[in-house]
């Protein structure tokens, strides 16, 4: 027998002894002894709170399933790069972490406008997503079939907040929103459960994204004599508005609401005692609650004084990818976990759920409505 033809019998025999050896090389992010995830969020600016509390959830739980062993041996590792919640720094972010750090999946990518500048980019790679930090229709429509998303909607949250408020026919509602594909995604969610009871908006009022020049928009909406403002912003520019509002007039009765993107700790902290009377929907259950395993398992792997919303959602998100990648088997590919989670069906990470089909990746419509009190949140 020639060296060449031993040479190939002995690595066909290789391949029939070790099926998944050759996958598991080829599989990028995956090692014998790791496997590697990314993501891309605020770390600073003014959405930074979020992007570092998502993120402080996620490495919570990882830290949790590394104790133990990782994942069929493999040990978790997340690489987060900060992008400022600009979608030109969030691509640049992403092709690192694709083609450079070849990580295996992303998780916990925050924001809209961010989240449609990867999509071009995961879409090319096949590059799955799970959890990203966005309510936002735009993220959710048949091109991003690579995304699973584990909160539940901005529609999801509008009907909700307008659901909440009694006799919105005879409220004076006004929007303040983002200007951006989250703020005009938000807006388009509250005009259309509006049209469905017959009632308008008497004013719709923008901010940029990374800005707190609110002035425009407090005497639009202060002009329209508007008594309850929904609030489509990050929390720096959401803070300003309510904090400018109160300055316009300190007797006012104006309610306000926000989604839960607006971080509902990181507005809490930022306005102080303006805070007070602040509705925020949450589409998590309450952090500092003890009756639900996850949010106990949750409380237990983070510091107390780190626990918010978005840490616990990180820390769901963790959660769910690892379920995925335990029922993508030993040697997992991009598209095995795609697939793993598209058929896994209800998914129950511990008294909160969410449930995946071949082509619906919408996994959960949980909404649950807070409002900031004197001593934080009443649930």
């Amino acid at each position: 027998m020639t060296p060449p033809l031993r040479s190939a019998l002995f690595a066909f025999a290789l391949n029939l002894i070790v099926p998944g050896l050759a996958q598991a090389a080829e599989a990028p992010g995956i090692t014998d002894k790791e496997i590697l995830i990314g993501q891309t969020a605020a770390q600073t600016g003014p959405a930074a709170d979020l992007g570092r509390d998502v993120r402080l959830g996620i490495e919570a739980y990882f830290k949790e399933v590394n104790a133990k062993g990782g994942v069929n041996g493999r040990q978790l590792r997340l690489v987060s790069l900060d992008d400022g919640y600009d979608p030109e720094r969030a691509a640049a972010n992403a092709r690192q972490l694709i083609e450079k750090d070849k990580v295996f999946a992303m998780l916990g990518n925050v924001g809209t406008a961010t989240g449609l500048a990867v999509l071009p980019l995961i879409n090319e790679a096949k590059v799955p997503l799970v959890g990203p930090y966005s309510g936002a229709e735009s993220l959710r429509g048949p091109e991003s079939s690579l995304i699973f998303h584990v909160r539940a909607s901005y529609a999801d949250e509008a009907q909700a907040i307008i659901k909440s408020i009694a006799n919105p026919a005879g409220r004076r509602l006004a929007v303040f929103y983002q200007n951006d594909a989250f703020g005009k995604s938000g807006l388009a969610d509250v005009e259309k459960e509006l049209k469905r009871l017959n009632v308008a908006l008497v004013a719709k009022a923008t901010v940029e994204r990374n800005s707190t020049d609110v002035a425009a928009a407090v005497d639009a909406i202060t002009k329209a004599n508007a008594d309850g403002v929904i609030m489509m912003s990050a929390y720096k520019s959401c803070a300003a508005f309510v904090r400018e509002m109160h300055k316009r007039d300190p007797q006012s009765f104006t309610q306000y609401w926000a989604v839960s993107f607006v971080g509902g700790k990181a507005l809490a902290a930022e306005l102080g005692q303006d805070a007070r009377g602040v509705a925020v929907s949450q589409v998590v259950p309450f952090p500092w609650g003890d009756v639900i395993p996850v949010v106990r398992e949750h409380a237990k792997a983070m510091p107390a004084d780190a626990v918010s919303f978005a840490t616990l959602e990180g820390f769901i998100d963790a959660k769910v990818l690892v379920e995925g990648l335990k029922k993508a088997g030993r040697n997992p590919t991009r598209e095995g976990l795609v697939q793993a989670l598209g058929s896994a069906g209800k998914i129950d990470v511990g008294g909160f759920a969410v449930q995946f089909a071949p082509n619906d990746h919408k996994g959960s419509h949980y909404v649950d409505l807070t409002m900031i009190g004197r001593g934080g949140f009443i649930h």
